[in-house]
């Protein structure tokens, strides 16, 4: 990442949009960032930005940027662009801009001069901060996430955020894994951790619909998942998300894929904004998913 006064090219860019909540974007972004060094793919469209991140083939992570979280978004490139670059810096370099107060707003542009991502700030009454990001071509994503659901009745659950991160962590084990088994009756969900003998978190439908939000299920079925993936689905929840007791969705798919949905909210407080209104603003919601493959030696239970 490079910072420098100079003015950036105006040569027909794929990509302008304008951020006024970046607290937020970063939020977004740190939800996927479990380990460092890692690189993402953002792939960029007339609906907004996708940014991808995967890990050894076992878990892929999905970033959801619509457009309508953007105070302004201009695409015109054919097709849907995609480039790869550091996510460390992507956060980095936003939460240098972020240090200059709430109510900044920055343009992000691509391509720059010399096929970078570009951050300037807007109409910003002390001068202008600016900073591109080298990108790369993309390696292809090594695995199709193909998740489909099960039968007819698809087989999931929504237990709020907190809850799942502690489950999560107090099943730890060193290069252990937890199984996730759900059944119909009576209706529950309960994590066990291997290795650590009769060690187990149940979650009973009708007892705590507090911590349990929702469930549907029509038949017994379990898998095993390897700890450090399940982790690295919590372990960067934004507080923002825990202190607004928000629910995590987990569904499970043919195979055993499970899918973890977050959500993430991108918006200043009080702000007006185009696409919503101030209360609750529904519209400025990052989507997070995570995508898991089950242990490969695993027996599934009534995968129909």
């Amino acid at each position: 990442m490079s910072s420098s006064p100079a003015a950036v090219a105006d040569d027909s860019p794929d990509l302008v949009c304008h951020l006024d909540s970046i607290h937020g974007m970063v939020d977004a972004l740190t939800s996927v960032r479990w380990k460092r060094h890692q690189d993402v793919v953002l792939e960029i469209s007339e609906h907004g930005i996708v940014v991808i991140v995967e890990e050894s083939g076992c878990l892929q992570a999905k970033v959801y940027l619509k457009r309508e979280l953007f105070v302004f978004y201009e695409y015109t490139a054919e097709g849907r662009p995609r480039f790869g670059m550091s996510l460390d810096l992507f956060v980095d370099g936003l939460n240098i801009f972020s240090a200059l107060g709430p109510a900044t707003v920055v343009e992000i542009r691509y391509p720059g001069p010399d096929m970078e991502l570009v951050l300037k700030t807007v109409d910003f009454p002390n001068g202008s901060l600016y900073a591109a990001i080298r990108t790369r071509i993309p390696d292809t994503i090594s695995w199709d996430y193909n998740f489909e659901p099960t039968g007819n009745v698809p087989i999931s659950f929504t237990v709020k955020s907190a809850v799942l991160k502690e489950t999560i962590e107090d099943l730890e084990w060193p290069g252990s894994s937890i199984q996730i088994v759900l059944q119909p009756d009576p209706p529950s969900v309960t994590l066990r951790g291997d290795g650590h003998g009769e060690l187990q978190i149940d979650f009973p439908y009708y007892a705590s619909t507090d911590l349990l939000i929702a469930f549907q299920c029509d038949r017994r079925i379990a898998y095993w998942y390897k700890y450090k993936f399940l982790r690295a689905t919590t372990s960067n929840i934004p507080a923002s998300v825990l202190k607004d007791n928000r629910g995590s969705k987990l569904t499970i798919g043919r195979g055993g894929m499970l899918k973890i949905q977050h959500l993430v909210s991108v918006g200043r407080p009080g702000a007006p904004h185009p696409h919503g209104d101030n209360f609750g603003q529904p519209s400025r919601i990052a989507y997070i998913e995570f995508y898991v493959k089950p242990e490969e030696d695993d027996t599934p239970i009534n995968d129909s």
